[in-house]
């Protein structure tokens, strides 16, 4: 999936101007007005989750691209353990995502709003049974990271 700047005020930060940072607010106001409209199934804060994601992945990589359901929703992965350690799985299944198919029902939300691109060959099915939470959250959690 690609992310896609809106009039370029989502690759915008900081810069000291109140305009384009307003700008910002009411943009993203204006997003999670209709994510609230288009589907309800999610906390607003998973879809930001999924885009932090997204652009994580992107500056990891050498070069920015297109990238697979299979990758994103390993990013996802990441950045829950990485943000949220033990607290990931419970983080996540607050916001509503229980499997890595919602994953992909937030991905594709943010297609039809416009806000993601996807490929001919880009699927739902695409992010299902990635990884089960329980496993990954759990038992191959990386305890050696709680290690002194």
């Amino acid at each position: 999936m690609g992310s896609e700047s809106q009039d370029g005020l989502t690759s915008r930060r900081g810069g000291g101007q109140i305009g384009p940072r307003m700008s910002q607010l009411g943009f993203a106001d204006d997003v999670l007005a209709r994510i609230r409209e288009r589907d309800g199934r999610f906390d607003e804060r998973a879809y930001v989750f999924v885009l932090a994601a997204l652009e994580q992945l992107q500056a990891r990589l050498p070069q920015r691209r297109h990238v697979t359901g299979e990758e994103l929703a390993l990013a996802c992965r990441d950045l829950a353990i990485e943000q949220y350690g033990l607290l990931a799985r419970s983080v996540l299944e607050h916001w509503g995502i229980a499997c890595t198919a919602d994953f992909g029902t937030i991905v594709f939300t943010l297609i039809d709003l416009g806000l993601l691109r996807r490929q001919e060959t880009d699927r739902v099915e695409d992010f299902h049974d990635v990884y089960a939470f329980a496993r990954a959250f759990e038992a191959d959690y990386p305890w050696e990271a709680w290690k002194g």
